[in-house]
């Protein structure tokens, strides 16, 4: 187990310092960001020195290894558009994203997996077509598109649900939260159902697959044999093993949820990482999107690492493979 553990730990900082690297190496080209940060009075002298205080002149691996260093502690430096510390950025908006993927994650695990076992189940019948229609769809559309429709009709149209922002927040001591106020949970509505549709139309999909695959094993035809209900067949038999293939999909689509929450938040306005991240861009803010994409390859690394872990822990076979020596 600790051998275990240890190659994954390894291999985790193999990873991230391989993320780091590549992402601040990307961003070195993507344009001046002096020019972003001065005026058209500014002098060539000017812009020379606060380039050397920001330490733009030193070569490329030593500003890697002070980049490198810092984040490892939780400093990713002074932003360009802001002048504010990119640490202070990160604890604003990070609350904002996380409360968002959290919610979308448990409506598409919660919605997902029971409409993949019913069509599993009743493969045949009405709603289950229906179901499979809508996760087509579901998957089909883009999720700009789906956020942009439900704006029009809820928020336009209807007039139900505020269309941006994140709402009157309450604040924790260090941590934000909408859920807390009727106009966070209001505005927290169209956005976690939005980035939730995708996910939840996949979760559902491989659940009915994995399913129908472990409903065709002979276990499960020796458990019916013996005469055992088809409650306990379905939902303590066949449901435990379709699961265990569903737990490295479910934990990559989390991953999936925190990276593509940049475009829901775009659309919505979100104040979190995903928009700060848009906003960087446009201004060649060059600590923000190197921070940016080593905290969203650190959450898969965790998540991944996590994984791993539930693996270990349900497949039998990866502790005696660990004991074996193999």
């Amino acid at each position: 187990m600790i051998g275990f553990i240890a190659t994954r730990l390894f291999q985790s900082v193999i990873v991230m310092l391989t993320v780091a690297l590549i992402a601040f190496a990307l961003f070195r080209f993507v344009g001046d960001p002096i020019n972003n940060m001065v005026g058209q009075d500014t002098t060539l002298e000017e812009r020379a020195a606060l380039k050397e205080r920001l330490g733009l002149n030193d070569p490329f691996f030593i500003q890697f290894a002070r980049f490198a260093g810092n984040a490892a502690q939780g400093e990713f430096g002074f932003s360009y558009q802001h002048r504010r510390p990119v640490s202070e950025l990160v604890a604003e908006r990070l609350p904002a994203t996380l409360e968002l993927s959290l919610i979308s994650a448990i409506l598409a695990l919660a919605i997902g997996i029971p409409m993949g076992v019913y069509t599993a189940l009743r493969r045949n019948g009405l709603l289950s077509r229906a179901f499979m229609t809508l996760s087509l769809i579901g998957v089909s559309l883009p999720t700009f598109l789906i956020g942009i429709l439900l704006i029009l009709f809820f928020g336009v149209i209807l007039r139900w649900l505020p269309t941006f922002g994140r709402g009157e927040v309450v604040d924790l001591g260090g941590w934000t939260t909408g859920l807390l106020t009727e106009s966070g949970l209001r505005s927290l509505i169209m956005p976690a159902i939005t980035l939730a549709l995708f996910q939840m139309t996949l979760i559902m999909r491989l659940v009915r697959a994995e399913m129908l695959e472990v409903l065709r094993t002979d276990f499960v035809k020796f458990a019916r044999a013996r005469g055992l209900p088809d409650r306990y067949v379905h939902f303590k038999t066949a449901l435990k093993n379709t699961l265990v293939p569903v737990i490295t999909i479910t934990g990559l689509q989390l991953g999936s949820i925190i990276a593509f929450a940049i475009i829901t938040e775009s659309v919505f306005q979100w104040p979190g990482m995903g928009l700060l991240f848009i906003q960087a861009i446009g201004n060649v803010d060059i600590p923000v999107m190197a921070a940016y994409l080593v905290m969203i390859a650190f959450f898969f690394v965790v998540i991944n690492f996590v994984v791993d872990m539930l693996y270990y822990a349900v497949d039998p076979r990866l502790r005696v493979d660990a004991r074996g020596g193999h």
